[in-house]
């Protein structure tokens, strides 16, 4: 069935961002610095000077031997080293000087031998010399040599590792990651310790020289998947990348629809967990948020906490969720649409007293949800861009007060606050965020065609988001994927997650190079004894 299904997809190229199969464009600097580097340590110094030394922050440093002369020169951003190995790092070559160590030995070896965290990367042209500095290198220039070298004693401050903010859970890591790429990779690593997780690397923009590195498990993830997200991030030709959402854009499927194609997270975790199930992730630095790639619609859907309880509780969670999104997206058209055309499904008993609560509000039922909806809009930003110890009471001051204030006034009816409060209720349930903003966007024209057309108008926006759903693909993925097209092998953990020892195969994705992930004769001690009343430790 696998085989069918990568077949089926890929009878089509994959195709970039622009809809193209050309080649990809790198996105290299300019080469009007890639001559070699000068014999003389005074040339490279001005080279240095030149490009860099206009900056405050640009140390260059000129270490001389017993005559006076300029032997070696070290240069470094301040802030982006280690200023304790530096100190040491200065002690020890100036006493590799005075003893003569730069002409008697080998400087390469020499400099190894002096740096025992990092090591030591050989420059051979003027514009590796300057981006070894822009990232935070020390370089160390020698005289009569045209080649320098970069010492790796990144330092600086920088945020340790911290509980995640946006993604919380119960019972789970509280490690998240942070705006280094180093330690993001470092935490993946803690998690996946196998010589198949591989890490591609690779700089994106010309003026910030952003790191990017492309996460996969070698012997899960399908190779054309692997290639075609590096097709599009090798493809990107911008001057700046200063987050993921940077690179989403430029690389996601499905531009023209709302939903997101891409998952966006900060748990490691999380990320770990897609890698073992064949997905792809996207490591940026200097943002502490991952993408993943391929993804479903139920990918949104589910939480990471899902796999750390058990499979019963789980799947009703799961299902709650499910529940919350339809409830989020419909409840105001609904409610707008059956008060406005359709009073007739309505239960006699709650028409009464709908209408008795609108007898006196002056505005239609369409208008009074559009503006609820906008000041809870307006109400939940302030809360997010006020300072933290203001942000709750704004959103007290704004449920409470002015909700009950508009009830007494007779602007809005009480339902109509009862509907809009739940339906906020709802979309908080979402664990994506990217998600939750998804159904806000539709919520609006759903509201807006049922107000004028009833639930004609709902059916109207309905079906062509359906349609689009169906149509979209993540990187050769179909965004309904297992429903349309559909695969039982997958409903094991879609609306409820069945136990552990039932899932003995990761999801069909693409490629099925390795499927078994867990043996499969494999059971539960329950099922093995414990439902057939035999104690299994005995």
């Amino acid at each position: 069935m696998a085989d069918k299904l990568k077949k089926w997809l890929f009878k089509q190229p994959l195709r970039s961002k622009n809809g193209t199969n050309s080649e990809p464009v790198n996105d290299e600097k300019s080469t009007e610095l890639s001559e070699e580097l000068s014999i003389t340590l005074k040339d490279n110094m001005t080279l240095l000077k030149q490009k860099i030394g206009h900056s405050t922050d640009f140390n260059l440093r000129c270490l001389n031997d017993e005559q006076g002369n300029p032997v070696l020169a070290i240069g470094f951003l301040q802030g982006l080293i280690d200023q304790q190995i530096l100190t040491t790092l200065l002690e020890e070559l100036t006493a590799g000087i005075r003893n003569g160590d730069v002409s008697n030995r080998n400087a390469e070896s020499w400099l190894m031998s002096l740096i025992p965290i990092g090591g030591i990367t050989c420059l051979e042209n003027e514009q590796s010399l300057i981006d070894a500095v822009l990232n935070g290198q020390a370089v160390l220039l020698v005289e009569g040599r045209s080649k320098a070298f970069a010492a790796s004693i990144s330092g600086g401050a920088k945020r340790s590792v911290e509980e995640p903010t946006s993604q919380t859970v119960i019972r789970g890591p509280k490690e998240g990651f942070t705006e280094d790429i180093s330690t993001n990779i470092a935490l993946l690593r803690r998690r996946i310790k196998s010589t198949e997780l591989h890490f591609g690397s690779r700089i994106i923009g010309s003026y910030t020289q952003t790191k990017v590195s492309v996460a996969y498990v070698r012997d899960i993830a399908d190779p054309e998947v692997v290639k075609e997200i590096s097709k599009r991030l090798d493809s990107i030709n911008t001057d700046s990348i200063l987050e993921s959402g940077y690179i989403e854009e430029f690389i996601q499927d499905g531009v023209w629809t709302p939903f997101p194609t891409m998952v966006n997270t900060e748990r490691p975790d999380t990320v770990a967990g897609s890698l073992l199930e064949g997905q792809v992730a996207i490591l940026v630095d200097g943002t502490p948020f991952a993408l993943i790639a391929p993804v479903t619609f139920f990918r949104f859907i589910s939480s990471s906490e899902d796999y750390y309880q058990r499979y019963d509780l789980a799947s009703f969670l799961r299902i709650v969720r499910m529940a919350s999104f339809f409830l989020a997206l419909l409840l105001p058209a609904f409610f707008i649409a059956t008060t406005t055309f359709h009073q007739e499904m309505l239960p006699t008993t709650m028409l009464i007293t709908l209408a008795a609560q609108r007898e006196n509000t002056p505005l239609p039922a369409l208008l009074e949800a559009m503006i609820m909806e906008l000041t809870f809009e307006v109400i939940r930003e302030a809360g997010v861009r006020m300072p933290r110890a203001v942000g709750p009471a704004i959103s007290i001051v704004g449920a409470l007060v002015l909700g009950q204030a508009a009830v007494q006034a007779g602007l809005v009816s009480a339902a109509m606050v009862i509907v809009v409060s739940f339906t906020a209720i709802c979309n908080f349930v979402l664990p994506s965020f990217s998600m939750a903003g998804s159904v806000r966007l539709l919520r609006f024209g759903l509201m807006l065609m049922a107000g004028l057309l009833g639930l004609y108008g709902v059916l109207s926006v309905l079906v062509p988001i359906l349609v689009r759903l169906v149509s979209v693909n993540s990187f050769g993925v179909p965004y309904m994927m297992p429903l349309a097209p559909f695969y039982k092998s997958n409903m094991k953990d879609l609306f409820v997650r069945v136990p552990r020892w039932k899932m003995k195969k990761r999801p069909v994705m693409i490629g099925d190079s390795n499927p078994v992930k867990q043996a499969t004769e494999q059971e539960s001690f329950a099922e093995q004894a414990g439902e057939h009343g035999r104690d299994p430790m005995a």
